[in-house]
């Protein structure tokens, strides 16, 4: 049974006990999310998880990370540290993007040891499999992207990016209404190719109810992408984009009946204000579904620092009510991510869905906040650090920066504004 159908049912998995605990809610707003469509537990019937997580209305904003091998660097055992280190860091759940020359390899290794879900976008194998088979994108058959879509669900993977959105008609909207990046998603562009090649309609759109039927099968969540995201501000909230998600939100009802978990994926680069709009129009079109952004980025000048850009965005968004924020490091768009890229972005996204969540009212949100501030009423440095989102880089600081007294930093030294305030106002 998928979680949707326990809901339905009444009963409960410990997948929703664990979440209910976790986020302090009630089992019967879980199963009321679940069945309503507002809710996602990521879980594969197939995999087992240490630490499964909630998406959606009332729950934490959760952050995802990013890893995968390339063409160019397939070190497994480097992206399993990379993988380690941002659950460490307090990612929620993992994607592996890979489209290294060991791609399954990866993949079941990644599966093997995450401790938390992970997703993948399958139309990646599809991709690498029939260049390797036909040495094009054009000869790849449906049946050849649905015996990937099995493969993977047999193993355990948790959620589907599925670009089932790009469609024909999207396409000849895109054609009419050019932009300045008209796509920048991998997997939009493979299933452009292939749809303006063959001159036919995409497969996981065409075909979507096999969809629905691999993802039931073993209660994988559907994650619909955003193939026509914008890839820059100047063309964020266009015809293609919106035409794509009305399409999502059609599919996401679909998948809804047959108790199948969906949640949407959403842009990319967005100015500032158009990002609560941006929020809005997901909720309203894809009926409360979880909202999965890439940021979003809110301005595109700044290379090796797109970890802040994408941070700002994504508190906006958050606030506004997106549950799962994917994290960008400083390597976007420049190169394959280093493990200090990688504890970058994640310590970037986790100050975004915290600051998102503060501003949501989301319970006990504020609680560290309250606590770390009276830790430095106190001076108290080692509670400070421990409640940080980060304790190393605090502690490291404060090592290396010798103040000449125990209770104060070298930034005021004995002209510390709290010691005097607590002087001049002492109220004892």
């Amino acid at each position: 049974m998928t979680q949707i159908e326990i809901a339905k049912s009444g009963r409960s998995s410990p997948e929703m006990r664990r979440v209910a605990n976790d986020e302090g809610v009630s089992l019967d707003f879980i199963r009321k999310g679940l069945v309503g469509g507002t809710i996602v537990i990521p879980k594969n019937t197939r995999h087992r998880l240490e630490k499964p997580c909630g998406i959606g209305r009332g729950l934490r904003t959760k952050i995802n990370a990013n890893i995968g091998t390339s063409k160019d660097s397939s070190d497994i055992s480097g992206e399993i540290k990379k993988m380690e280190l941002s659950i460490k860091s307090g990612a929620d759940a993992i994607m592996d993007l890979s489209t290294g020359t060991r791609i399954e390899e990866t993949r079941r290794k990644i599966l093997a040891r995450s401790k938390v879900p992970v997703g993948t976008v399958p139309i990646y194998e599809i991709v690498i499999n029939g260049l390797k088979k036909y040495g094009s994108i054009a000869d790849i058959t449906a049946d050849d992207m649905f015996a990937v879509l099995e493969k993977q669900a047999g193993e355990g993977v948790d959620f589907f990016t599925i670009h089932a959105g790009v469609t024909k008609k999207a396409l000849d909207i895109l054609k009419i209404n050019p932009r300045l990046l008209d796509i920048v998603s991998r997997g939009g562009a493979f299933l452009a190719e292939w749809i303006i090649t063959n001159n036919k309609e995409n497969p996981f759109y065409e075909y979507f109810d096999r969809v629905i039927e691999v993802a039931k099968r073993h209660d994988i969540t559907l994650s619909l992408g955003d193939g026509l995201r914008p890839g820059s501000i100047l063309d964020a909230t266009d015809k293609p984009q919106l035409t794509e998600l009305i399409t999502l939100g059609q599919l996401q009802r679909r998948a809804l009946k047959k108790s199948v978990q969906v949640m949407i994926e959403g842009p990319g680069h967005v100015p500032i204000d158009q990002i609560e709009a941006n929020v809005i129009l997901e909720k309203s079109i894809c009926n409360g579904a979880p909202f999965y952004v890439l940021g979003p980025l809110v301005t595109d000048i700044a290379p090796g620092y797109d970890h802040i850009t994408s941070a700002i965005g994504g508190a906006i968004a958050g606030s506004a009510g997106a549950d799962f924020l994917c994290y960008v490091t400083p390597a976007e768009h420049l190169r394959l991510p280093t493990l200090e890229d990688v504890k970058e972005g994640v310590i970037a996204s986790k100050i975004a869905a915290h600051a998102a969540d503060i501003a949501k009212g989301v319970k006990g949100a504020i609680d560290k906040d309250r606590a770390i501030s009276r830790a430095r009423a106190e001076r108290n440095w080692k509670k400070q650090f421990a409640l940080a989102i980060d304790p190393v880089k605090p502690a490291e600081y404060r090592k290396h920066s010798k103040p000449g007294s125990k209770d104060v930093c070298t930034m005021c030294g004995e002209y510390c504004s709290i010691k005097t305030a607590e002087k001049c106002l002492s109220r004892k």
